[in-house]
């Protein structure tokens, strides 16, 4: 099952895919997938709803693909959580995970445009596993009750200026990191309990159609159920509420490629996740 929100940029209606394919109107379950609905045992029922036949299948031909989450409150990100990252990155790994945020409207559908910025040299992509909450994270004690705060997972682009991010950051990353459409996200919410082991996905990324990024979740400094804990000591994680959890290596920053320009396209797949593709425009 993946829950998808589908429709023009602001008019996005909720629909569900089941196993075979097909999709359903998920409408009568409820007005949007987000922190609500997450809250609200809403993947327990849509699932419920989908097995015993209550939800009409729809023809979804030609619709546009948003973001699989509405309105995230926050957009928490990780930093240099993959060794081989931090090392292309001239970075010894980290010995406490490093936060950072994102403005959430930076969030955008999967195959939505990636605008550079003005001003921008340094355009950069980054496949990352994002974790969707769905209860409530705070002062979380064990991997188990960790997890049990996800409710999904899904493919996320952290699109970064590096001059921003580095050079003009006056000692913060977010600069870079919160350019209108810098964080495309879907192309699905796919429930925790049906994606698997997640500290054993691929992850894959292309520019131009030339293979750029090629990990594995299980290569993570900090696992997701870590990840959770920690920051549940420091905030408190909301449903709704989405981490990006770091990227692998094999980004422009690494010296070994060139940074994104206008006319350049990107392609990011996880495992079990899905595929997503943008295309670059000017600001």
């Amino acid at each position: 099952m993946e829950l998808l929100r589908l429709g023009a940029v602001g008019e996005e209606r909720p629909y569900v895919r089941a196993a075979d394919g097909t999709v359903h109107d998920l409408s009568s379950i409820t007005a949007d997938i987000d922190g609500t609905f997450l809250a609200s045992d809403g993947i327990a029922r849509a699932r419920a709803a989908l097995e015993s036949g209550d939800l009409p299948a729809v023809d979804v031909e030609g619709l546009r693909i948003g973001a699989p989450i509405a309105r995230p409150t926050a957009v928490v990100c990780i930093g240099q959580n993959y060794a081989a990252h931090a090392a292309e990155s001239g970075a010894e790994p980290p010995k406490q995970p490093i936060v950072f945020f994102k403005h959430p409207n930076t969030v955008v559908g999967p195959y939505d445009e990636v605008l550079v910025p003005r001003g921008a040299t340094k355009t950069d992509w980054e496949v990352e596993l994002a974790v969707v909450i769905g209860k409530e994270a705070r002062y979380v004690d064990s991997d188990e009750e960790a997890l049990a705060c996800v409710a999904g997972y899904a493919v996320s682009n952290d699109v970064s200026e590096r001059a921003f991010q580095i050079e003009q950051s006056g000692g913060q990353w977010s600069k870079g990191k919160c350019c209108e459409t810098f964080n495309p996200l879907g192309p699905a919410l796919v429930p925790a309990d049906e994606v698997g082991d997640v500290q054993n996905l691929d992850l894959k990324s292309w520019v131009n159609g030339e293979p750029r990024q090629a990990s594995n979740t299980r290569d993570m400094i900090f696992s997701v159920a870590a990840l959770i804990r920690d920051l549940s000591q420091y905030m408190t994680l909301s449903p709704g509420d989405i981490v990006n959890t770091g990227t692998p290596e094999g980004v422009a920053l690494s010296g070994r490629f060139p940074y994104l320009a206008p006319g350049d396209t990107m392609e990011l797949e996880i495992q079990g996740l899905g595929k997503q593709k943008q295309s670059l425009g000017k600001a």
